[in-house]
This record gives C-alpha cells, sequence and structure tokens, in this order.
C-alpha cells in the first residue's frame, strides 16, 4: 500500500475479476475505492473458494481495503443512491469503475447528466457488446490450442490464470488515471471501454503471433513445456523434484553451462553443426532436442539442494515447481519477512498472508495492506460522508429496505 494516489476517490459497481481488480490497484496506490453491491451482494460474492458459512475468500482478496456500500439496486431509490455516488461533486471525485451494462440506469449517457465531466471506465467482454468471459476470449485466441503436449492433438486445454481479466484490470487502472490527468488539463470527462476481447486480440499482435502466422502460414504447435523460441524446459532432479531451467541471455546461457560443467559437449555440439549458442537464443530452441538430453543428464544425477546451492551461486535462472502450500509452508517468499505481505485478519475469520501493492516505490513509505470489508460495511459512513445525508435519512432507508450495513 502506497500513499501516491491519496485523495482520489473512485466508485466501483463491478463483479468478477477484471473490475475488482481494477479497484484493488488503485487503492493499493492510496485512492480511496468504493464498492457498491446490491444488498445480499452481487454476482461474485458467493465465488469460490469460499470458507465455513460461504464465505468467499476471492470476494475478500479482490475487495480487501475497499469501503463497502449495500443497497438495493432493483428499487429506484437504491438506483439513484448509486447514481448520486458515483457523480459526487468534487475534483477528486466523479470517477466511475463498472462492468455493468452499456445501457440501463448505470450508463455513461444517463451518469453525465448529473456530472457532465464524468469519468466513466466500462469493462466488457467484446467492443460490440457481446458477453465475453475470460476463458471465452481465451477460446477466440486460439491459445488453448497452443497449450500442452503435443498428443493432445486438437483438444483444447483451459488455463488456470485468468490472464485477460487481470490484464483488463490493469489496463483499466492506468485508463482511470490517464483519464482523470485529461480531465485536470482539459475539464472534460469521457467514457473508457476497456472489452476484454480487445485485450486478448491486442496482446496476440503485441507478441508478435498474428504476423507469425501471416509469415508461416500455419498456427505454432503445441511444444508441451518446451519454451518457444528460447531455451527452457523442465527437468526432473535425483530425489524426485521438477525444476523449470531457462536460458534466455547470454550471462543466463554461459552460467548454465559453467553449473552444469557441460561447456565442452555444448563445444563439440556447436562444431558439428556448425552453429554458435551462445548469443542466439533462437538457435538453442532449433536444436534443442540435442541440447535438452545434456541437461536432462546432469540435473538427473543431482539432489534439489545441492542443485539449489549451485545454481543459484552461479546465476541460473531456474525454479523448483512447488504447489502453493508447500510454497506457505517453506518458501520465505512467502512470508511476513516478504515486504509485500502482512498478516491480517479478515471477516471470514481467518487470518492469512495477505499482499498490498506489488510494485515498490523506493523512498516511499509502504503501508501494510488492509482487511477486506464486510457487506455494507461503511454504507452509512460513506452516504454521510459523499452526500451529506443525515443519520435520520440513513435511518429511514434502512427502514424501507434500500440501504443495509453489516
Amino acid at each position: 500500500m502506497y500513499n501516491v494516489l491519496q485523495g482520489l476517490n473512485v466508485v466501483e459497481c463491478s463483479s468478477f475479476v477484471a473490475g475488482p481488480t481494477c479497484g484493488l490497484y488503485l487503492l493499493q496506490m492510496g485512492a480511496e475505492v468504493v464498492r457498491i453491491d446490491n444488498i445480499g451482494g452481487g454476482p461474485d460474492f458467493n465465488r469460490w473458494p469460499r470458507y465455513k458459512g460461504g464465505l468467499s475468500l476471492y470476494w475478500e482478496g479482490l475487495n480487501k481495503g475497499k469501503k463497502s456500500v449495500a443497497l438495493d439496486l432493483g428499487s429506484p431509490e437504491g438506483k439513484e443512491l448509486a447514481v448520486r455516488l458515483a457523480t459526487a461533486p468534487g475534483p477528486e471525485r466523479g470517477l466511475f469503475l463498472t462492468n455493468f451494462p452499456l445501457n440501463g440506469f448505470l450508463s455513461h449517457a444517463n451518469l453525465v447528466k448529473h456530472r457532465a465531466d464524468l469519468v466513466t471506465v466500462r469493462i466488457m467482454g467484446w467492443a460490440n457488446g457481446r458477453s465475453a468471459l475470460d476463458y471465452t476470449v481465451n477460446c477466440a485466441t486460439g491459445i488453448p490450442l497452443m497449450t500442452g503436449p503435443a498428443e493432445l492433438g486438437d483438444r483444447p486445454v483451459n488455463h488456470v490464470l485468468p490472464a485477460w481479466d487481470l490484464l483488463a484490470g490493469a489496463s483499466a487502472a492506468y485508463a482511470m488515471l490517464a483519464a482523470e490527468r485529461y480531465r485536470r488539463q482539459t475539464g472534460k470527462g469521457q467514457e473508457v471501454y476497456i472489452p476484454l476481447g480487445e485485450i486478448g486480440m491486442a496482446t496476440l499482435g503485441n507478441l508478435g503471433q498474428i504476423a507469425e502466422v501471416v509469415a508461416s502460414g500455419e498456427s505454432r504447435e503445441r511444444l508441451g513445456n518446451d519454451i518457444y523460441g528460447a531455451f527452457g524446459r523442465n527437468f526432473a532432479t535425483a530425489d524426485g523434484h521438477q525444476v523449470m531451467v531457462l536460458a534466455v541471455t547470454p550471462l543466463q546461457w554461459s552460467a548454465l553451462l559453467k553449473a552444469l560443467d557441460i561447456g565442452d559437449a555444448v563445444q563439440g555440439i556447436e562444431r558439428s553443426l556448425g552453429v554458435s549458442f551462445a548469443k542466439d537464443e533462437g538457435v538453442r530452441f532449433e536444436h534443442r532436442n540435442v541440447l535438452f538430453p545434456l541437461v536432462e543428464a546432469k540435473v538427473g544425477r543431482m539432489k534439489l539442494p545441492d542443485l539449489k546451492k549451485l545454481f543459484d551461486e552461479l546465476g541460473v535462472c531456474w525454479e523448483p515447481y512447488q504447489t502453493i502450500k508447500e510454497a506457505l509452508d517453506s518458501d520465505p517468499r512467502f512470508s511476513a519477512e516478504n515486504p509485500l505481505f502482512s498478516q491480517v485478519t479478515h471477516p471470514s475469520g481467518l487470518t492469512y498472508l495477505t499482499p498490498g501493492a506489488s510494485l515498490s516505490f523506493n523512498g516511499l513509505e509502504r503501508l501494510p495492506a488492509k482487511r477486506a470489508p464486510s457487506l455494507g460495511e461503511h454504507t452509512d459512513e460513506v452516504l454521510m460522508s459523499c452526500l451529506g445525508m443525515s443519520s435520520a435519512e440513513i435511518g429511514k432507508l434502512h427502514d424501507r429496505g434500500v440501504a443495509a450495513s453489516a
């Protein structure tokens, strides 16, 4: 957590991964983020993984530190309150984050009637308004048909990491800040669309994969765990562990040769093939089938502790495979020793390592991570501070079922 965005106030009406991730990133930089949910929770309030009693650990993780307001968004009065919060006056307000539909009471066209310079960042499926989620966008990119071993043929492999959601969340965060800066300079607000589908397609182009197909006339083949265009793969140690070894840069390659004492053998391969592996990662990739056995044999005769000592001393780029539980049990990087984490007790009743900002601002104080809110925990506080409502007015909202607290 840092205070570089202190004073900025963002109102979030979103669910699932991309929108809440955007709000979380802004909060971790110091913005105040007010999340509005329906009374009883939105569509992501009970998502797995869940703890005893059904509390969503997923919801806790994505909304830690935010202020939670619970309203009846199905009622005219609840909708009006949400609109008023999104368009509240003040130079640091009027920043709205959502993945609600383009049309409806939270449409930009409706909101700007209440605040002309409003900035709306809207996360979508496809740019044409068609519905999409991370996994369906991934299908369209072709990546599930590049993932996994060649023996799978034309069977797709879904990924576990919601990559397009996470990229969209990060894109939405910088889009919010860019639009806010533009408003400061010009006085003009605007709506910014962040479609998951466009993020996925743009990424293919940015990584050269569209040009690759145009040049070759073919889609990229499946490579299993081989790293495309470089030297890298998983290898087994003598004591049954799997490690990932990479050599992308010349320095990483020379470190690997020295650590495994295979320099002479590699030189012999270079002479026989008439190539040099020293500087060109692509050449290592082309001839990986003759290089992999050298590394496989050496790694296969070493136990993990000895390999770790040697590789770390010589600067080899590598990492052992581990489960999350193994990481939490024994990896000091996954502990309170790492300033990224704080031990925090959340509404679920669990106390666990909670990450703050993954960025490091050198010279600025790094604040500990905050706990997640209970649903509706800040309803009264936000209605008072943002809309200037009195306790009596808020009490009547509670009585009519328009607002709820934790």
